[in-house]
């Protein structure tokens, strides 16, 4: 049997994941940058969410205006303030002030030391290498700075060089999910890969 006082105890010693991006995590690799969103990158952003082949296995509305990107930026900025998410603006090192792109944790568990991984790239950067270095590069942030155990990406099976992408950084594809998610009247199935911190 349970007592009240056992579980007190479970809940008051069981060790989680915590988080702390302040100050925001500034990444750097052999060409990309990786920094904090700003207001300024709006019309990037909303270039990239608004751009049919960009969203065309994302699963989400394309973005009409920039008062949405606008707002998108300030709730993602206040979900990292808050230790919930975080999201980086992908940046050439020699461009640092245009985004080409983004790449988040998101849907984290800290009780399980776990979190999924997110990103996009507007099309003409891609086929360079350059989500593969923005990537492995935030990899080593979560499992070196994070202490992640396993990271997760989840896609649409069709997207497949978003696969290659993730079988490149080291992903193994876990499941495949028939018909699990529902959008514009219709079903999609889902990939997840993951990856653990050895």
């Amino acid at each position: 049997m349970l007592y009240y006082s056992d579980v007190l105890y479970i809940v008051k010693n069981k060790k989680m994941l915590e988080l702390n991006f302040s100050p925001f995590p500034e990444l750097k690799n052999k060409r990309v940058l990786l920094r904090r969103m700003k207001d300024t990158d709006a019309p990037e952003f909303l270039s990239m969410r608004s751009n049919e082949s960009v969203m065309q296995h994302i699963g989400r509305e394309k973005m009409k205006t920039l008062t949405e990107a606008e707002e998108f930026i300030r709730k993602i900025n206040s979900s990292v303030d808050n230790n919930e998410a975080i999201m980086w603006t992908i940046a050439l090192q020699d461009k640092p002030d245009t985004m080409i792109g983004t790449i988040c944790y998101w849907n984290i568990v800290k009780d399980h030391y776990r979190a999924e991984v997110g990103y996009m790239l507007l099309p003409d950067h891609w086929n360079k290498g350059i989500m593969k270095e923005a990537l492995m590069t935030v990899i080593d942030f979560g499992f070196n700075e994070m202490k992640l155990h396993s990271i997760e990406g989840q896609i649409n099976p069709e997207n497949v060089v978003s696969g290659v992408v993730l079988e490149k950084c080291g992903f193994t594809r876990e499941a495949y999910f028939k018909e699990n998610f529902y959008f514009q009247g219709k079903f999609f199935d889902s990939a997840v890969y993951s990856l653990l911190n050895k």
